[in-house]
Parts: structure tokens; sequence; C-alpha cells
């Protein structure tokens, strides 16, 4: 680490000058490009109320990881994240009620369940910093566990996207053409659930399903074909992440709610523009 924080030492800015700063930098840009790529594929497959009853569920997992004694409420939120996506995928894949339904349904009794075995002794309000984040408390080992995750969801996205562009474009189709929608839908949520688990802690559980959508969102006012979509969705996750944390610096905010509000802005500028990119 001491090689990296050497280099960012040479960029001009007074921000960087403080390690937590550097950390909360590098978070950005391992971060940025996991919410940038899986929320173009959140928004066309519209699943953002999916992704939003992950956070929500994510009460359940932190509250089992300590009802059960684990050293690390990460490590239960991991797992009952994967757990809580692939049973909302298999359920909405055989009911016959509508599928926001369904996980309404699901994230309603998480949510629930997850404050109740959360208050039991009055220990709420040693979770509560979970709700909004705290990308400023960031260790160099969090940032591995970022890089890993980064490395992984770009292999299992080299995979599996030409599946998820036909499933998100006509679910009947892809099935006549032999892919399995319910093996894929199932990979696709984990992946999400694995990113939204692992940054839940330093994004919060009230903000962490934006960061899934507007990076797309805006993307989908400017752009009109697929690798376009792709990139400036990304490039407006990594804008939003660097735009928000030097403002929440200097403002003195929480670096969560900076980010999304700065992606909040370039949602609404995409959409002032469409009009001159889309016809």
């Amino acid at each position: 680490m001491e090689t990296i924080y050497s280099l960012l030492d040479l960029l001009p800015f007074e921000w960087l000058e403080f390690n937590f700063m550097k950390n909360a930098f590098l978070a950005v840009l391992l971060v940025t490009p996991l919410f940038g790529l899986l929320s173009t594929m959140v928004v066309s497959s519209r699943m953002a109320f999916f992704s939003d009853s992950l956070g929500h569920g994510a009460f359940t997992g932190i509250a089992i990881g300590s009802l059960v004694g684990l050293f690390s409420p990460r490590v239960s939120l991991i797992i009952f994240s994967v757990l809580f996506a692939f049973f909302i995928t298999y359920v909405k894949s055989k009911s016959s009620s509508s599928t926001d339904t369904v996980i309404g349904v699901f994230s309603s009794i998480a949510i629930a369940l997850g404050l109740t075995i959360m208050s039991l002794g009055g220990s709420f309000n040693k979770f509560s910093s979970f709700l909004i984040g705290d990308l400023l408390s960031i260790t160099p080992e969090d940032l591995l566990a970022l890089l890993v995750a980064l490395i992984a969801v770009f292999v299992f996205w080299g995979v599996i996207f030409n599946r998820l562009l036909l499933l998100s474009i006509n679910p009947s189709f892809a099935k006549s053409r032999g892919i399995n929608v319910l093996c894929t839908e199932a990979i696709f949520a984990a992946l999400i659930a694995v990113v939204v688990s692992i940054s839940i802690e330093w994004v919060g559980i009230l903000l962490i399903n934006s960061l899934l959508v507007l990076p797309a969102a805006a993307a989908r006012n400017v752009t009109g074909s697929v690798k376009a979509y792709h990139l400036v969705s990304v490039a407006i996750a990594f804008v939003s992440g660097v735009v928000g944390l030097i403002f929440a610096y200097y403002a003195g905010v929480a670096a969560g709610s900076a980010i999304v509000l700065a992606a909040a802005v370039l949602f609404f500028l995409t959409l002032s523009l469409k009009p001159f990119f889309i016809r």
C-alpha cells in the first residue's frame, strides 16, 4: 500500500494528503465500475425494485451475524444476501403473482425480521451506521475485498453478458434459444447481492440502490448503442464517486449521500440533453 500511497502523493490534490482519503479514493476507483456495469442490466431488466430489496434484506443478514456471534457481520451479510437473491429468483419464477409483488413480500419480511433481531436488547444503535455508511472508514483489507469482487464480476460478466442481454430484450426468445433463464437470472442476482453486501457498509443501506440505478439511467438518456451505454454508465458512476467524495471532504457531509447527489445531478443533466442525442 505504501507504493500506491506514494503514487497518489504525486497528484496535486490537497484532499489526498490523508491516508483515509487515499483509501476512500481507491475504493471509488474499485467500486464505481462495479455499480456502473451492474447498473446497465439492472435498468435494462427492470430490476430496480429487486436490487432495493437486497438492501433491505441486508438488515437480516447483519442481524443474524450478530445473533450467532460471527466476528464480522459482513460474512453473514454476504451469505444471507446471496441466498435471499436465489430464493426470490426461484419463487418469482414459480409464482403466478407479479414480480414486484413477490419481491415486495420478501423485502418486507426481511427488513422486519432484521429490525426485530437488531432491536433485541436495545442493540439497534450498534448497527445504525449501516444505514448511511461511512466511505471514509474503509481499510486496506476492505480494498482487497473490493479488488477481488471487481475481478470476479468482470469474469462472470464476460461469461453471461450475452445471455443477460438477450434476457433483458425478450425472455421468451432467450428461452427458445436454449438459455437457462432461471440459472442466468440467479447468477446475476448473486452478483448484485455480493456487490451490495461488500459495499453497503460504506455506501449505506438507504443509498445503495441509488447507485445501482442512477448511472445507467443517466447513460440511457444520451446513448444509442450497447457499447456506449456501458461505457457512459461506468464513466458516470466514476465521476459521481470522485465528485461526491471531494464534495463530502470539503462540506463535511456523508460521502455516500454526496456521491448519490452527484449521480442525480448527472442524471438530470443527461435528461436535459436527451433530445440532442436520442431522436
